[in-house]
């Protein structure tokens, strides 16, 4: 399934999720991925599932529950899509739209373009130095970070609707003084709403840690000294979780993107009074993992 959810944003509140790009294609391999690692690394842009069927699916979701956002958060990059700016131009009839980005393409002016029909933006930002973005982020052949800085400059510039980042902080990587401070002074000039300091909280794709709370701390304190308007996401999203469609095609859709902490999805699967054992036939297929993390135990699409 392309549509997802609603699930509990800790940004956007319900949000309707768009899947509309396959796992894992990626212009990053980034150490912490959630979705885990990448199988196709590459910054060219292509058709997936074309305008027609990502409204198609989409629209059907919606018509029957409540959403804030209708939000592009796939398997990999959505701005990967060559078909974005149709496709948000088309949902936009069904409410408004955001785009979770990592920003490696707005150094294409269409990217941009398609990217300003949007009514919500989050850049990702987990590094300005270009030692410590290939590190973290493991950029496509042909990526060059400069270019990128410069076209999330331009495109700050000219959007007109709701422009947020998000920094993964991630312990021993992008967490030194030094480099805060220069992620702080670049997001400084971006006329951000919000900026967003996170932390791993669902399994990584490679074996990376959160930073301690000193070091998020003293984040937050860098990033507010530059005028920066700061909120951590270091805690699981609360809210309920919406399954649409068929349980099995439901729960893979949302764990290919959104892996569930066993807690949640058992709770969930109750309150709709479905049982237990379409989580074990998923695993029994093998169409479904299990992944332990921070004491807890997750299922993400395999």
């Amino acid at each position: 399934m392309i549509a997802f959810g609603p699930v509990p944003s800790r940004r956007l509140g319900r949000s309707l999720g768009v899947n509309n790009v396959p796992k894992k294609v990626c212009s990053y391999d980034c150490l912490y991925c959630q979705v885990g690692k990448t199988t196709l690394l590459t910054k060219e842009r292509r058709r997936f599932f074309g305008k027609d069927r990502i409204f198609g699916e989409v629209s059907n979701v919606a018509k029957s529950t409540e959403f804030d956002y209708i939000t592009f958060v796939p398997s990999g990059e959505p701005t990967l899509d060559i078909d974005l700016g149709e496709e948000i131009r088309a949902l936009k009839e069904l409410g408004k739209i955001a785009v979770i980005t990592n920003a490696s393409l707005l150094f294409d002016e269409s990217v941009r373009e398609e990217l300003s029909e949007a009514d919500w933006v989050s850049i990702k930002v987990d590094a300005v130095s270009d030692e410590i973005w290939k590190t973290l982020n493991r950029p496509a052949d042909g990526l060059n970070l400069k270019e990128i800085l410069k076209g999330i400059e331009e495109f700050s510039s000219s959007f007109q609707g709701t422009l947020v980042s998000e920094t993964m902080l991630v312990d021993g990587m992008n967490t030194s003084r030094e480099e805060l401070e220069a992620i702080a002074d670049f997001l400084s000039d971006l006329g951000l709403e919000r900026t967003y300091i996170s932390v791993p909280i669902r399994p990584p794709a490679y074996d990376v840690k959160p930073p301690g709370d000193e070091k998020i701390d003293e984040a937050y304190v860098v990033f507010s000294s530059k005028g920066l308007k700061v909120e951590i996401l270091s805690r699981p999203e609360e809210g309920e979780l919406a399954l649409s469609g068929e349980p099995k095609s439901a729960i893979l859709s949302i764990t290919a993107v959104h892996p569930l902490r066993e807690d949640v999805l058992e709770k969930t699967l109750k309150e709709l009074g479905i049982d237990w054992k379409v989580v074990e036939d998923l695993l029994k297929e093998g169409r479904l993992e299990i992944l332990e993390y921070a004491g807890k135990r997750f299922y993400r699409k395999r």
